[in-house]
C-alpha cells in the first residue's frame, strides 16, 4: 500500500519543478543540435572519431547508466526523500561537466579524442544521476491526478522554452560573444548556461516535497515484470517505434546547421529574412546580429517550434475523437513527406525551406503528446492482460529506447558526413577558407531529407500491426475500471 496526500500544491512549488526540466533540456537540447557540429568544426576531430565516441558512449548511457541509476534512486532513503537528494547532489557537477564537455583544451589530436570520450561519458552519467530521478519526482509530490497534470503542463511549457532559446537563439549567440570565434563562443554560452541550469536545480530541490512514501514493495516480481515486458507486443511495437522517433530527431536536429553553413545560399537567405529582422530590430527584439546564416538558423527553428506548439494544442482533441494509432500514423506520415521536400529545394528556395519546416513543425507536433499517451497504453494494456500493471518498467525501458534513438541518429550525423567527404571547418578559425565537395554538399542535403524520412516511415508503417485502436483503447479504459471498483 503507498501513502498518499492529495495536498494541492502552489504555483511556486509547480514553477519550480519546472524549473529542473528547463535546465536539463538546456543541456539535452544542446547535444541534439550541436554535439555533432561541435567536434567536427569546432573541436577538431574528424567525421569517424566524433561517429564512434557519439554512438559508443551514448549507447553505454542509455543501457547501463539508466538502469543502475533508476535501481539506486528506487533505493534511496534520506530525509529529503527518494529523488529529491538527486537533484542536488548531481546540481553543480552537471553544470561543470556541461562546460567542460564544451571546451576546446589545446591537446594533441590522441588527447582531444580521450578528452572528448571521458567528458561526454561523465556528462551523459551525470545526466542521466540528475534526469531520471527528477522525472520520478513528479509521481510523489502528490497523488492527486489533477495536479500531477498541472505539473506536466508547466513542464511542457519549460521544455518548450528551453528548446527555443538552444535552437533559435544559441548559435547567433556563439558568433557574437566570440566575435566570430566559435570556441570562444561556445565555452562563454556553456558558462553561463552552467551557472543558470545549477541555479534552476538548486531551486527545484528546495521548492519541492515528497508527498507519496511507499510502505510496501509492489508484489509482482522484476522476473514476472520482464515477462509480461516481452510478451507485450504494443510495448516492443512502441519501444521500435521511440527508437525510430529519435533516430530521426537527432539526424536532422543535428544537420541543420551543417545545412545552413555549406548549403543554403547566403545572398537569398539575407533577402529573405531581411524584413523579420529589420521588424524584430524596430520593437527593440535584434537578438540575431548581422551574421545572416546564424540569423537564418535561427528563425528557421523558431517557425518549427511555433508551428509544433500549435500542432501540440489540437493534438488531444484529436486523438480522442480518432484515436492515438491513428492519428499518429497519419500526422507522422504527412510530416515525413515535408521532410523529403528539402531534397527538391535548390540553395536560392529560401521560401520553401521554411515552408515545409513550418508545416514539418505542425504536423509532428501533434504527434507529441501522442507518443507518451501510447506509452501509458501500453501500460493499460500490460495490466489488462496480465492483471498486473508495470508502469514504472515499461516507461523506463522507453527512456532506454529514447537515448539509444538519439545516440543512433547523432552518430550517424558525422558517419554520414564522413561517407559523403565533408572537411570539417575547424581550420577556418585561423583564416583558412574551407570549401566542400559536392559530394559532401550533397550528403548534407540527404541529411536534411531522405535519411531522417527513413526511420519515420518505418514508424509509420509498424502502427499498421500496432493492435490498440479506438474501440480498444475504450474496452481497456471500461474493464480496468470495472475490475478496480
Amino acid at each position: 500500500m503507498t501513502k498518499i496526500n492529495h495536498q494541492k500544491l502552489s504555483i511556486g512549488e509547480k514553477v519550480g519543478y519546472s524549473l529542473g526540466d528547463l535546465a536539463a533540456n538546456l543541456v539535452f537540447q544542446t547535444l541534439i543540435t550541436y554535439l555533432a557540429f561541435f567536434y567536427t568544426d569546432i573541436y577538431g576531430l574528424s567525421t569517424e572519431d566524433s561517429s564512434i565516441i557519439i554512438l559508443v558512449v551514448g549507447l553505454v548511457a542509455a543501457f547501463a547508466f539508466n538502469p543502475v541509476i533508476g535501481a539506486l534512486a528506487d533505493r534511496t532513503n534520506s530525509r529529503w526523500g527518494k529523488f529529491r537528494p538527486w537533484i542536488l547532489w548531481t546540481s553543480i557537477p552537471l553544470g561543470v561537466v556541461a562546460l567542460l564537455a564544451f571546451s576546446t583544451p589545446d591537446f594533441s589530436y590522441k588527447g582531444k579524442v580521450l578528452y572528448a570520450v571521458g567528458t561526454y561519458t561523465l556528462l551523459l552519467l551525470l545526466y542521466a544521476a540528475n534526469n531520471l530521478p527528477y522525472a520520478s519526482l513528479s509521481g510523489v509530490i502528490t497523488g492527486d491526478m489533477g495536479e500531477r497534470n498541472s505539473i506536466s503542463s508547466y513542464r511542457f511549457v519549460a521544455v518548450m522554452f528551453a528548446q527555443f532559446f538552444v535552437q533559435v537563439f544559441m548559435y547567433p549567440l556563439i558568433l557574437k560573444v566570440g566575435g566570430g570565434d566559435k570556441a570562444l563562443g561556445i565555452e562563454t554560452v556553456m558558462t553561463y548556461l552552467a551557472i543558470i541550469g545549477t541555479i534552476m536545480l538548486l531551486i527545484t530541490f528546495f521548492t519541492t516535497r515528497e508527498r507519496i512514501v511507499p510502505t510496501e514493495e509492489q508484489k509482482s516480481s522484476l522476473k514476472e515484470d520482464l515477462s509480461d515486458l516481452f510478451r507485450n507486443r504494443p510495448w516492443v511495437i512502441m519501444l521500435v517505434l521511440t527508437i525510430l522517433v529519435f533516430i530521426t530527431l537527432a539526424m536532422k536536429g543535428g544537420s541543420y546547421v551543417y545545412y545552413f553553413e555549406n548549403f543554403v545560399d547566403e545572398k537569398a537567405l539575407t533577402e529573405f529574412i531581411q524584413p523579420v529582422l529589420a521588424f524584430l530590430a524596430g520593437i527593440g527584439l535584434n537578438f540575431f546580429g548581422e551574421d545572416p546564416v546564424s540569423a537564418g538558423f535561427g528563425l528557421f527553428n523558431a517557425g518549427g517550434i511555433i508551428l509544433m506548439i500549435v500542432g501540440i494544442t489540437l493534438s488531444k482533441r484529436l486523438a480522442d475523437k480518432y484515436g492515438k494509432r491513428d492519428v499518429f500514423g497519419i500526422a507522422l506520415f504527412i510530416s515525413t513527406l515535408f521532410i523529403l521536400a528539402f531534397y527538391l529545394f535548390p540553395p536560392t528556395s529560401v521560401a520553401m525551406m521554411f515552408g515545409s519546416q513550418i508545416l514539418h513543425g505542425f504536423f509532428y507536433g501533434v504527434t507529441i503528446p501522442v507518443l507518451w499517451a501510447m506509452i501509458a497504453d501500453v501500460a493499460d494494456f500490460s495490466e489488462w492482460k496480465n492483471n498486473r500493471r508495470a508502469t514504472a518498467i515499461i516507461f523506463s525501458a522507453m527512456m532506454v529506447g529514447l537515448k539509444a534513438g538519439l545516440s543512433i541518429g547523432g552518430a550517424l550525423v558525422a558517419s554520414i558526413l564522413g561517407w559523403y567527404n565533408y572537411v570539417p571547418k575547424e581550420a577556418e578559425v585561423a583564416g583558412q577558407i574551407i570549401t566542400q565537395p559536392e559530394s559532401a554538399i550533397n550528403g548534407i542535403k540527404m541529411l536534411v531529407s531522405v535519411y531522417p524520412a527513413v526511420p519515420f516511415l518505418i514508424g509509420a508503417g509498424l502502427l499498421f500491426f500496432y493492435e490498440i485502436n479506438k474501440k480498444m483503447e475504450v474496452e481497456i479504459e471500461q474493464d480496468l475500471l470495472a475490475r478496480r471498483n
